[in-house]
């Protein structure tokens, strides 16, 4: 396999997954604005630290604010992780390797660039915000399925998985830092009452809730959730499991001593840290750690396939 192929196979994969995460976030935040209620002001420069640079934000715009902060995760200019560059690029990277990939999959990724370069604007208007985000995080999903029913799991595909798996490691971080820092204060004020309901939205963003509520019988709460999220081997969005999903795809291919290593150090960091007990600033620099890891694994991987 060519080096770029399988380049471009990796980048497909995390194009993708960013693509549905920064949907499923706008989504989860819309309806938690709604739910809370007006003495606790949350907003949406959140989401610009998560999924994006503030300053890249703040070089075109004035005021965070519901409009500007949509249109740039949705199409802005002078973001290359808005919904729609990120389908663009999904498609770039699909369009060259079209001999490789099945071609329902290069239909569906066309479809889906063109269905989100032709009604992102839907999503700023409340009343249709709803129907466009989740069209393009169900087509991702029947992309993902797609893949996983009628693609040859050779060195290919694996590199597809490695892709999504460190983009959604990374995801999983973004939202654990910025949002347990910006939206849960852990205040004895009447916020204090809310704080089950934005714990829930961090299950949400990650498509946890559900799976949360199977495993964690009691009510939610911050060690629970944390525990959840990054520790739990069996879950597909946890940060753990993304790093092993990482790890077992890397086997597969040849020369993957020294990437398997890099790997295996940021999982040690994540078992040794017990990140659940954790109060904030620590929690803060831990997952500020486990980023420079994840990005060491991937800076390792291009160095060694790309």
């Amino acid at each position: 396999m060519l080096s770029r192929v399988a380049s471009n196979l990796c980048w497909l994969g995390r194009y993708l997954e960013r693509a549905e995460n920064t949907a499923r976030l706008i989504n989860v935040n819309s309806n938690l604005l709604l739910d809370l209620p007006k003495s606790i002001v949350l907003g949406w420069e959140p989401l610009v630290d998560i999924v994006s640079d503030r300053t890249a934000f703040y070089a075109i715009y004035d005021v965070a604010d519901e409009h500007n902060v949509l249109r740039f995760l949705l199409h802005g200019p002078n973001n290359p992780s808005s919904i729609v560059s990120s389908l663009e690029f999904a498609r770039e990277n699909a369009r060259t390797i079209r001999e490789i990939i099945p071609r329902e999959v290069w239909e569906q990724i066309n479809e889906l660039y063109l269905y989100g370069h032709e009604n992102y604007s839907k999503a700023l208007v409340r009343r249709s915000r709803y129907e466009f985000l989740t069209e393009v995080i169900e087509s991702v999903q029947k992309i993902t399925g797609i893949l996983a029913g009628t693609m040859t799991q050779d060195e290919g595909y694996h590199f597809l998985k490695i892709g999504r798996n460190l983009e959604r490691a990374d995801m999983t971080t973004r939202i654990i830092d910025v949002r347990s820092a910006s939206l849960l204060p852990e205040t004895e004020t009447e916020q204090s009452a809310f704080e089950n309901l934005q714990w829930m939205s961090v299950l949400k963003s990650l498509t946890a809730y559900q799976m949360y509520r199977r495993e964690m019988r009691l009510r939610i709460r911050r060690p629970d959730v944390l525990k959840f999220l990054l520790l739990e081997e069996r879950f597909p969005r946890s940060l753990l499991h993304a790093l092993q999903e990482v790890g077992r795809c890397v086997q597969t291919l040849p020369n993957y001593a020294e990437t398997k290593t890099e790997i295996e150090r940021v999982e040690k960091m994540l078992m040794d840290a017990n990140p659940q007990s954790l109060i904030q600033d620590k929690l803060h620099h831990f997952i500020d750690d486990v980023q420079l890891g994840i990005n060491h694994v991937f800076n390792k991987l291009e160095e060694t396939y790309f």
